[in-house]
Formats: C-alpha cells, sequence, structure tokens
C-alpha cells in the first residue's frame, strides 16, 4: 500500500467517524459543549496540520549541513572543464 493511500484511508477513516458523529448516525446524544468542539474540528486539524509542516520545514532549513568537501570537488571539476573547453577554443 503505498503512502497516498494509507493518508486517505486514514482521511476517510477520521471524516466518516466525524460526520457520523456530527449528523448523529451512530444514535448517540453528546453533550452540547462537545457538539460545539466537533463542528470546527477539521478546521481545527487542518491548521495543526500546516503548522506542523511549516515547523518541520523550517527545523529542516535551520539544520541543513553544508557539503563543503563536495562543494570544493564541485568547483575543481568547473575549473577543469574550462581549461578543457578554452583548450577547444571556447571563450568565456
Amino acid at each position: 500500500m503505498t503512502k497516498l493511500a494509507q493518508w486517505l484511508w486514514g482521511l476517510a477513516l477520521l471524516g466518516s467517524t466525524w460526520a457520523a458523529l456530527t449528523m448523529g448516525a451512530l444514535g448517540l446524544e453528546l453533550p452540547a459543549s462537545c457538539r460545539e468542539v466537533l463542528w470546527p474540528l477539521p478546521a481545527y486539524l487542518l491548521v495543526s496540520a500546516g503548522c506542523y509542516a511549516l515547523g518541520t520545514v523550517g527545523y529542516r532549513v535551520a539544520t541543513f549541513h553544508d557539503c563543503e568537501d563536495a562543494a570544493r570537488e564541485l568547483q575543481s571539476q568547473i575549473q577543469e572543464a574550462r581549461a578543457d573547453l578554452t583548450r577547444r577554443g571556447m571563450r568565456f
């Protein structure tokens, strides 16, 4: 099962549970305080997921490691390629 399928199954399960509780399909009489929290729950979950994603991206950017050895190697390869192309008649 792909990750997308797992997410879709999870969302379908949560969505159907939410719909069953808010529409009264299960025959449960929830207190008014629970119903007041239950109605905007999808919006709260969406905002929470967005905050988590933003925090994750920010953390990954803040802890990104530079590869200085690879950068030096790439610069030397670029210089070699330029020298080779200059020998072959290309001007920069």
